[in-house]
Formats: structure tokens, sequence, C-alpha cells
């Protein structure tokens, strides 16, 4: 019986094309499982999204529906757990991008980084523009040395960060640079938010 289920789970990951490896004896003693296995960036593999197939619960409940052809039929249970502990799935994406997230997924995308005390009211509007739009930001209002300020965001490993000094006051417009690609100039605030939000839509 339990290798009849074992065929029929093969039967439905073949139908929809899924890449499978046979592991026989590794499943619940009571019926087939599905597993998804992740290979993380040191090699190693682990045991992630499962998929049980349960026919001994819906018997213990004497669980029935009425089929189609009006006669009553023992269900299929399936017991899913989508991505099993999700402090494990935490740190295989932290290990596969080396704490580097893509800016969809960064907690912080974009710090702002105002050069003197006396540019924090500028950086503090650009700042909430960039919230309204659905940015994650970190707006640093410490009177501290902008290179310690930049040092900290680059090890944080931040996305983006902005600075905010006087030619950027009187223009309008940031500095942006980027953990990936360095210094990419002065922009304005609107070519930033559409820049961010295409580059988070596109999960690039």
């Amino acid at each position: 019986m339990e290798r009849l289920q074992g065929r029929e789970a093969e039967k439905i990951m073949q139908r929809n094309n899924i890449e499978f490896i046979p592991g026989p004896g590794e499943a619940a003693f009571y019926a087939p499982k599905m597993d998804l296995i992740a290979t993380d960036a040191l090699g190693r593999e682990w045991q992630l999204s499962t998929v049980q197939i349960d026919y001994v619960m819906p018997e213990r409940f004497d669980l029935t529906y009425t089929d189609s052809d009006g006669k009553q039929k023992r269900p299929v249970m399936l017991h899913r757990a989508i991505i099993g502990s999700a402090e494990r799935f935490m740190m295989i994406l932290l290990e596969h991008f080396a704490g580097n997230l893509p800016l969809w997924l960064s907690p912080v995308q974009v710090k702002v980084i105002p050069v003197r005390t006396n540019h924090n009211e500028y950086a503090q509007k650009v700042s909430k523009i960039l919230e309204e739009q659905g940015v994650r930001i970190n707006l640093d209002l410490r009177d501290e040395n902008l290179g310690a300020k930049v040092r900290e965001a680059k090890n944080q490993k931040i996305p983006y960060w902005i600075v905010i000094g006087d030619k950027e006051v009187e223009s309008n417009t940031i500095t942006l640079e980027s953990r990936d690609h360095g210094q990419l100039g002065q922009i304005t605030v609107e070519e930033l938010v559409s820049k961010l939000k295409e580059e988070i839509q596109n999960r690039k």
C-alpha cells in the first residue's frame, strides 16, 4: 500500500514537471512526503517546504465527502509547511546573499544621511517623500562625522544611501550611492523614487 501511495506521489510531481529524487524510507511512516531541499552558499542542503500526505487522520476521524457520483468517499489530508522553520529560512536567505539582501527584501532600503545638522530639515523632507512611496528608510540625524555615517551604512549592507549637503539643498536634489555600484551621482528626489519603485517592483 505504501509503495502504491509513493507511486501516486511521483505521478503528481511528474504531472506538474517537478524535478525530484526518490528517497525510500525517508518519509513519515504512514504516507509519502514531498520535501523541498535548498542548497545554501556553502553547498549544504536544508529541508524547507514540506507536503505530507496523510491517509491516517481522515480514517481516525471517520471523515467522508459526497463525490460527484453521489457516493460517500474518504478524503486524503495534506499537511503543508510552506517554509518550515522561519528562522532557518532567514538564515539560508542571509547566507545565500552573503548579507547583501536585494532592495525589495532589505529591512532598510535607503539610509538618508545629512552632512551637518543644518541639512536635517531637507533630509526630513526627502525621507517623508520616500516613506509616503512605501520605501523603508533610516534617517540618520546624529551630529556625527559623515565618513562614519557612510561607513555604518556600508557595514549594515544597506542597498542605497543618500547624502545631503549644501549643494543638494540648493539644487533640490540628492547624491545617491549604491552598495553594489558605488557613487551614482546627483539626481532629483522624483528620479530616485522612480528608480527605487521600478527596482522593487521588478525585484531586480
